[in-house]
């Protein structure tokens, strides 16, 4: 297919609008969401009509339905949608305000659900699609402090995007996870609120702060070249199912990786043990030292 369709959430700055500039730098149509999408004017008029700004809540499920409706009532059909639409606010886990863990869920895990929902339906319809899910190397490794409703989230859209591709599949949709590692958006920046470090979390929760605040780490990858990647990587036949996007993303997931792997090995028989075929009790391994 030499033209795509493509429908873009979050698409009014950083990742998303690079997504859409690229899009349609690459000659696709594309139904750019947002919930201002005046911000995206000057590509209005640029790209005529080649794109069509809509207003999209993504927490909203009837607005994400009629979203989709208007893409197709627009171009025909929708090729490639991608859940791009999230955020994060920093506080720990155990003194952070719950209403925010919840609002945090509802854009970054229940947006998604609600547009991939209305994505298949449409897709299914017409035997074909892509589906992009906006996760995070976070929500492969985890265990950054201080951002467990966002990470949370990631994991829970990986999950739900892994049982979405195979349940799929058989409709001519595939499904490709987006991970990357920082970038320079204003996601740790204007995006992100962070709450008062609580006594007993400055070795944690306020070291991530202080590492949020040093640019060369957060801001290392380029959102541009980012969004041209994906663009091309789409248009394969065959996709990964997974795609990391920096260099800290690919060095942290091959430690976690690795990391993982050595665990299971040392509690390999302990673990097989639990059948009911296998020999028990298998010896534990050596306890660490107490330091």
């Amino acid at each position: 297919m030499a033209q795509q369709v493509w429908f873009i959430t979050g698409s009014s700055r950083g990742f998303g609008r690079e997504l859409v500039r690229s899009a349609l730098a690459a000659g696709d149509f594309v139904v750019a969401t947002a919930r201002r999408p005046e911000q995206l004017a000057d590509l209005v008029e640029q790209y005529g009509d080649r794109i069509l700004p809509v207003a999209l809540d993504v927490t909203d499920a009837a607005a994400a339905q009629h979203a989709i409706e208007a893409a197709v009532t627009r171009f025909g059909r929708v090729d490639v949608v991608v859940n791009n639409a999230g955020y994060a606010n920093v506080f720990p886990i155990e003194t952070g305000p719950e209403a925010d863990f919840r609002a945090q869920f509802e854009t970054n895990f229940w947006g998604v659900y609600n547009v991939s929902r209305a994505a298949v339906t449409a897709m299914r319809k017409q035997g074909h699609g892509t589906i992009v899910q906006f996760s995070s190397v976070g929500g492969r490794v985890g265990g950054n402090p201080g951002i467990g409703a966002y990470q949370a989230a990631k994991f829970a859209v990986d999950g739900f995007s892994r049982v979405l591709a195979v349940e799929t599949a058989p409709f001519g949709i595939k499904v490709l996870v987006i991970e990357p590692s920082g970038f320079a958006t204003d996601w740790a920046g204007s995006s992100m609120k962070i709450e008062p470090v609580t006594p007993g979390y400055e070795d944690t929760v306020g070291a991530l702060v202080k590492l949020f605040s040093s640019s060369n780490v957060v801001a290392a990858g380029d959102p541009a070249r980012g969004a041209e990647i994906i663009v091309n990587v789409v248009k394969r036949d065959t996709l990964p199912s997974h795609l990391l996007l920096g260099v800290n993303a690919v060095d942290m997931s091959r430690a976690y990786s690795n990391g993982q792997l050595a665990e299971l090995e040392t509690w390999a028989g302990v673990s097989k043990s639990a059948d009911t075929n296998q020999p028990f009790p298998q010896p534990f391994p050596a306890d660490a030292a107490a330091k």
